[in-house]
């Protein structure tokens, strides 16, 4: 079992940037695909971006691509989303999420991720 737990949200001006850090427990962290929702407020929560156990891989909603970075260090069992031309519409609760897979696979619902942070606020003033 993992346990996640974010930080790094709080309040950006629309166009600025943030990091988002997930720092994870445990050994086998390289075994574990991870990922990034979001959830604003009155909405159901969707996938912003996700990256293979080994990071060799990542996949970005459309609504993020370009714009969001996921990344992860096997060694430091961390993974961030950073995140660049932030707009008001990016305001939500960000979680991170992982899965202990043998594949390397990028997975993009809520349901293929049993492990969950508690999520942290980000909001964009305009």
């Amino acid at each position: 079992q993992v346990q996640l737990v974010e930080s790094g949200g709080g309040l950006v001006q629309a166009g600025g940037s943030l990091r988002l850090s997930c720092a994870t427990s445990g050994r086998t962290f390289s075994a574990y695909a991870m990922a990034w929702f979001r959830q604003a407020p009155g909405k159901e929560r969707e996938f912003a971006a996700a990256i293979t156990a080994s990071g060799g891989t990542t996949f970005y909603a459309d609504s993020v691509k370009g714009r969001f970075t996921i990344s992860r260090d096997n060694a430091k069992n961390t993974v961030w989303l950073q995140m660049n031309s932030l707009n008001p519409e990016d305001a939500a609760v960000y979680s991170c999420a992982a899965r202990n897979t043998r594949y390397e696979y990028v997975y993009t619902h809520e349901y293929d991720y049993p492990y969950w942070g508690q999520g942290t606020q980000v909001t964009v003033s305009s």
